[in-house]
């Protein structure tokens, strides 16, 4: 691991840059916002316009592992290929994916997975309670307690759910689970096909509509002195007389004691400049909802073999989604990608109209996965910038957690242990 620069412990800032508006900005805004710190929120396009909008909404900590699974190798090169697989690479990649896609697959081997988990254990354990403190602090939107459903049909399958679930307890992370009957997972969730014979309830989890959840907690740093200025594009950070100025494209620049770098997917292009050379690629994912009776999704379901996850987002909505899809991170939408969840969806959700007219925010998001599956949550090389992304598929559920712990570092100096796996300088 890198040497710790030595500027960690500097003065406390008063005002500090928030360069991104996804949850893992926003999050790390509120609590600057909560020490008495001035913050400014720097966003290109809106809030949640990247991998925080259109998700799945889940805050699963008990299925939050690594993506560097042994069981990403059971895919073929044809299914990667393949645009409508749940895992697919273009058949154009560049060389840099192909690099990066190479080192990944070489780290999908148990004794990496032990080792990532270990790290993402404390997040997990904290997740939770990281979103109460958030909704304390008077966000108008809640989370959504309750289990989620992983819905099977096949027994094999369930078994293999369940030694992951084992793996995780391993590591230290207490997950209460129940296997159940195709009968009970229909109670919970109606829409689910008489092809479910097997399901596995997994206890005390939570899910948001992640759109109207995510206005709510700009709303709540707007309530606290915080500036959220959307459609402020970052050009680059420089050092000046009197702090750091922040070069927005088109804008004047914004000046501030320190920046973080909430960039998501987009995170490379600002943070490789000061230091941060951890690969990280978009594994991108995609939605769409339809309309479905409240009744019939009581709980979110995901079907692990197909890697298809289903939503109730309220208000008579659903979301469908899945994939991961290594891209560059502003491509465009993938219609096949959509037309491959629809495929999937309509034999195990056969009550649902997924037709091209019922469908409804088509999306594509880019989830910022790194090349060892764990956050960059730390100082970058040069005095004043931080580092906050990296999560990948797991932003949502963790991001609230990593943003506690990364202001905390901030405002003493001090690193919190659970961080120093996240070092973005390793």
């Amino acid at each position: 691991m890198s040497a710790r620069p030595s500027w960690v412990g500097q003065r406390r800032p008063r005002k500090v840059a928030v360069v991104g508006a996804g949850i893992v900005g926003l999050a790390t805004a509120w609590h600057l916002l909560e020490r008495g710190v001035g913050v400014t929120v720097l966003e290109r396009s809106g809030v949640a316009a990247g991998a925080s909008f259109g998700n799945a909404g889940w805050l699963t900590p008990g299925l939050a592992v690594p993506l560097a699974d042994p069981a990403v190798l059971g895919y073929g090169v044809g299914a990667i290929l393949d645009p409508a697989s749940p895992i697919s690479v273009p058949p154009q990649a560049d060389l840099g994916l192909a690099l990066f896609l190479a080192r990944f697959a070489a780290r999908c081997r148990m004794p990496q997975w032990r080792r990532t988990m270990a790290a993402l254990v404390p997040l997990n354990t904290m997740a939770l309670e990281a979103y109460d403190q958030l909704e304390a602090g008077g966000l108008e939107v809640r989370t959504v307690p309750g289990p989620m459903v992983a819905a099977f049909t096949t027994e094999k399958a369930v078994a293999s759910l369940f030694h992951e679930l084992d793996l995780i307890r391993a590591a230290g992370q207490d997950v209460d689970a129940e296997r159940v009957d195709g009968e009970r997972v229909r109670e919970m969730a109606p829409v689910v096909s008489p092809d479910v014979g097997f399901g596995v309830v997994i206890k005390g989890q939570r899910r948001i509509d992640p759109g109207p959840f995510m206005e709510s907690l700009a709303d709540a740093v707007r309530a606290r002195g915080g500036e959220v200025r959307v459609g402020a594009e970052v050009a680059r950070l420089r050092h000046g007389a009197g702090g750091i100025f922040v070069d927005v494209v088109g804008g004047e620049p914004v000046r501030a004691d320190q920046v973080v770098l909430a960039t998501g997917a987009w995170l490379p292009r600002l943070a490789g400049p000061h230091g941060v050379r951890q690969p990280l690629r978009a594994g991108r994912g995609y939605s769409f909802s339809v309309p479905g009776p409240d009744s019939e999704l009581a709980v979110p379901v995901y079907f692990p073999h197909e890697r298809l996850v289903c939503t109730p987002l309220g208000g008579g909505r659903i979301r469908i989604g899945g994939t991961m899809e290594f891209r560059p991170t502003d491509a465009p939408l993938v219609q096949a990608r959509i037309d491959g969840l629809v495929s999937t969806g309509r034999p195990l959700l056969p009550s649902l109209d997924l037709s091209a007219a019922a469908r409804e925010d088509e999306w594509v998001g880019s989830r910022p996965v790194t090349l060892d599956g764990l956050p960059l949550v730390g100082p970058a090389r040069t005095p004043g910038v931080w580092v906050h992304g990296g999560h990948g598929m797991w932003g949502m559920c963790q991001g609230p957690a990593t943003a506690r712990l990364l202001v905390e570092q901030m405002m003493t100096g001090t690193v919190p242990e659970a961080l120093r796996p996240l070092d973005p300088l390793r």
